[in-house]
């Protein structure tokens, strides 16, 4: 649940001359949800820019952020309060005041906004951006939302926990009902409470030390407790800190560090010098693959499909060593020769349901008929990594994802197809990490709720 101790900036706005007074930071977050309702954008990636186009920043900032990543983290169980307080369906309400109408929500039952501070900001909110009439009616839904806090409307709305878990949990927890019932089947369901929980919790920020360009000791937070890289952020802006800012250091979740320390590790006999991150986009696994290479005399080739990603890669590697390249080219049909590569990373494309505190609105966007066409995509994927590593040579599969269909599935999809493959125990790789056993033998599977990470699989194939 988002922090109850916040409070809100109180500081309106004047608008131009006849328009209604809006708080500035409120029409940031509502502008925030408008931007990923209409045009699919990533809350972090858009927020960034809004904040610096309404000039916010420290207090009103951090106000913006939690109200737009908490409101899109529990749309669910907000949009079925307010359907308990609105007498037609959610569906036939103009979008901007639903929008308008799930920010107040946030602000009434999960942060400590006083009730008639959240009420009036958000109906000025409506009156400027709608008009009078979907004002008053905000008004009035508002006012009937205040007549519990959430815990008393999660039990009138959601569905009995005895005689359909599933249906609770995904109204409880604000996850669509078919992602439950995937989590429930990965993590088993005397964890599924837990998992569900920390996919709503605020996600820290680390950062990552790139190995020969900057130290751990010059980053400021605590180490991270797995990646031997890392920091937890305690507070400020990460591009704030130098390092950051000169590229010798990045953002990056620890879970994704511990994908390259573990691609980086696995042991080989012979040649050790060609090493292709076959998905590369956005580039943070890469850059800290590229570092962990020049410090073996090694060199990494990144390769991404999409042109856009692809230059995000090449931003990411700039400056570095250990680079052999950055190219745009499907991972399915590679231009490389095969056996090419000694060390191969496929950080696939994957549904991303393990990385729900960060990308809130991915529990929203994606539905299960989505999982066949990743499934697939992600077995070829592997199988080209396959071909282009020589015999002897390590591919490290990897998904943001814990879902069994592109996990244990992929991985047991190539060991039946493939003769000339074999799985490999991971986990020595990664000795201190408890918890961490995959679906599979010898597979890694990191949790939010256990390793407060995002929900990264790993597992090791060597070609034969």
């Amino acid at each position: 649940m988002a922090d109850r101790r916040r409070r809100p900036p109180s500081s309106p706005a004047a608008g131009a001359a006849g328009r209604p007074r809006v708080d500035v930071p409120r029409l940031a977050a509502l502008e925030v949800l408008k931007a990923v309702r209409v045009d699919d954008a990533y809350t972090n990636l858009v927020l960034p820019a809004v904040l610096t186009q309404h000039d916010l920043s420290g207090r009103d900032a951090a106000f913006v952020t939690e109200l737009v990543s908490g409101t899109i983290r529990r749309q669910g169980t907000y949009d079925a309060v307010l359907a308990a307080c609105i007498d037609r369906p959610l569906a036939k309400v103009e979008a901007k005041v639903l929008d308008a109408l799930r920010l107040g929500a946030h602000q009434l039952l999960s942060m400590r906004v006083p009730a008639h501070a959240a009420i009036s900001t958000t109906v000025d909110l409506v009156r400027a951006k709608v008009g009078a009439g979907a004002a008053g009616f905000a008004n009035a839904v508002l006012r009937k939302v205040t007549a519990h806090d959430l815990d008393a409307w999660v039990a009138l709305v959601a569905p009995d926990a005895t005689a359909d878990p599933v249906g609770h949990a995904a109204v409880a927890s604000s996850h669509p009902g078919w992602v439950v019932e995937e989590l429930r089947r990965a993590v088993g369901a005397p964890e599924l409470a837990a998992l569900l929980a920390a996919d709503n919790e605020p996600p820290r920020v680390t950062l990552v030390a790139r190995p020969g360009r900057a130290t751990r000791d010059e980053l400021p937070g605590q180490p991270t407790p797995w990646s031997p890289y890392g920091v937890v952020l305690e507070g400020g802006d990460p591009g704030a800190v130098p390092a950051v800012a000169e590229g010798r250091a990045g953002v990056q979740d620890e879970g994704s560090q511990l994908v390259a320390v573990v691609a980086a590790a696995a042991p080989l006999d012979g040649r050790d010098e060609r090493w292709l991150d076959l998905c590369a986009g956005p580039g943070g696994k890469s850059a800290l693959l590229a570092a962990l290479a020049a410090g073996r005399g090694a060199r990494l080739v990144a390769g991404e499909r999409q042109a856009h990603r692809a230059r995000l890669v090449a931003r990411n590697l700039r400056g570095a060593e250990g680079v052999a390249g950055v190219l745009t080219a499907d991972g399915t049909r590679p231009p490389f020769r095969p056996g090419t590569f000694d060390r191969v990373l496929v950080d696939a494309p994957c549904t991303g349901l393990g990385a729900l505190r960060r990308r809130p609105e991915a529990r929203w966007r994606r539905r299960p008929q989505d999982l066949a066409d990743l499934v697939t995509l992600q077995r070829r994927l592997v199988g080209s990594a396959l071909d282009l590593v020589r015999p002897a040579g390590v591919v490290l599969y990897a998904t943001c994802s814990p879902v069994l269909a592109e996990t244990a599935d992929v991985v047991s999809e190539v060991l039946g197809s493939r003769d000339d493959v074999r799985l490999e125990d991971a986990a020595p790789l990664l000795p201190d990490v408890p918890d961490a056993a995959g679906p599979l033998a010898g597979t890694l599977q990191l949790w939010p709720h256990r390793h407060g990470t995002d929900a990264m699989f790993l597992a090791l194939l060597r070609r034969s």
